[in-house]
């Protein structure tokens, strides 16, 4: 970790969704390598938490990754309080339940408009910001994407049509942009994306396990049995991936989106 922690030493990070409870550990793990954090979430009391806790200078702002107006603001204070952008992390993303099939939701009867909220959320909510930070990279001739895809970006999971979509469009999103950085700017931009196994979070424990016994839920029990490891990931879990793709140890490493699942990609079911 020294390496690294030279490397990210002063660097300025932006990470979005910073709030939720994978985000918050990618943007304290940043912090205690020396970068100099702008932790945005849509809830500011959310961002400014974890800024509190990620120390080293880091700032919360307010934005919401689908206005680019909110995002331009940001963009403007984060180059006034810390500097250039270097390192973006496109954690911004979720699910809704009006969006997933279930025993009482068919596939006929999906929300179209929660459907489309979860798109946009997952997909423009990254675009958007790589459009407004990005632009700091090509002044500066080099920066490091990471936006945040899933197991769903390999293969589409049962019941979350609209999260399934979306992921597997983020997925081809980070291998476009990761040429067009290096074609058209720099071959110092590189962008790729972790993908998260399963991870209890408020998105999904809903599903995978049961409100009134804590047991798992059928599903949840079919996932922990398609996982080799036989767990579900810890958001620590992510950090050295995160670390890795941030420094230069993986400077020829770019378009790629690395799983992060305890097997479950791998795992053939037999």
């Amino acid at each position: 970790m020294r390496n690294q922690k030279r490397e990210l030493e002063g660097k300025v990070a932006v990470v979005t969704g910073g709030g939720g409870v994978l985000c918050s550990v990618m943007a304290e793990a940043l912090a205690r390598e020396g970068a100099r954090v702008a932790v945005l979430d849509k809830s500011g009391d959310a961002a400014a938490k974890v800024a509190k806790r990620c120390g080293n200078g880091a700032i919360g702002i307010a934005a919401d990754v689908l206005d680019r107006t909110m995002l331009e603001a940001a963009h403007r204070e984060i180059r006034k309080r810390l500097g250039r952008v270097e390192i973006l992390v496109n954690g911004a993303g979720g699910n809704h339940p009006k969006a997933t099939t279930g025993p009482d939701q068919s596939f006929f009867d999906l929300d179209l408009e929660a459907f489309n909220m979860v798109f946009q959320l997952n997909m423009i909510g990254t675009v958007l910001p790589c459009q407004v930070f990005c632009r700091d990279m090509v002044v500066r001739k080099r920066g490091v994407v990471i936006n945040i895809a899933s197991m769903n970006a390999f293969r589409p999971l049962t019941r979350i049509a609209a999260y399934s979509a979306a992921k597997a469009a983020v997925k081809n999103f980070t291998e476009w942009l990761a040429v067009h950085m290096a074609r058209e700017y720099s071959a110092r931009i590189r962008v790729n994306a972790i993908a998260p196994g399963f991870f209890l979070t408020k998105q999904n424990r809903y599903l995978l396990v049961d409100e009134k016994t804590g047991q798992p839920t059928a599903r949840g029990q079919a996932i922990l049995e398609a996982t080799p490891q036989r767990t579900y990931g810890e958001p620590e879990d992510l950090v050295s991936t995160l670390l890795w793709l941030c420094s230069d140890a993986s400077r020829f490493v770019t378009g790629v989106t690395v799983p992060v699942d305890g097997g479950f990609n791998a795992f053939s079911g037999v």
